[in-house]
């Protein structure tokens, strides 16, 4: 099983203005309309965790944006939409008790998204890969990828893109 994090974020480290909003992320020139990768990675992946706040983000997008399932990890949210019912679920408990369940559902290489969620799985070691696409801009404030942890991970770098002139797109795999 491999749990891994994609996602952009600033230079100063934020995913998401501190009311949410990724806005920052569509004054980005891309005159080829390249993806940067995310439909190679979202091959290697079985399924999809994010948190309700990430999911109420991608709800806003209109259109349902992926083809594996989503599990939305949350303690407040009861049900999806119910035209969203094939395609995504509530889930909740303990994390190393949802990835198990999601690993016994052949999910076994999980796409965690979604600043607290990926901040949870951290705190819990549950992380196998970083991918990170550093934007060039400074937000100055808002939700930071990563917060204060009571023990470090390590991570090697194992290979970095430089996309556009402007974006650098590093993957990072835990060391034991």
């Amino acid at each position: 099983m491999a749990n891994i994090v994609y996602l952009a974020c600033s230079l100063d480290g934020f995913i998401a203005r501190k009311d949410g909003s990724i806005d920052w992320l569509m004054d980005i020139p891309n005159p080829e309309n390249s993806d940067y990768g995310f439909s190679d990675f979202m091959a290697r992946i079985d399924g999809i965790i994010m948190g309700r706040n990430t999911f109420e983000t991608v709800l806003s997008f209109g259109q349902w944006p992926y083809t594996k399932p989503v599990y939305v990890l949350s303690s407040t949210l009861k049900e999806v939409p119910p035209h969203l019912g094939d395609k995504a679920e509530v889930v909740q408990g303990d994390l190393p008790g949802i990835v198990a369940s999601l690993k016994s559902k052949g999910i076994n290489h999980l796409y965690v998204d979604g600043g607290r969620t990926i901040q949870s799985f951290l705190k819990q070691d549950l992380i196998d890969e970083l991918i990170i696409t550093r934007i060039p801009i400074l937000l100055g404030s808002g939700i930071p990828l990563f917060v204060d942890m009571d023990r470090e991970l390590k991570f090697e770098l194992t290979q970095t893109e430089i996309l556009n002139k402007d974006l650098v797109k590093s993957t990072y795999s835990r060391k034991a």
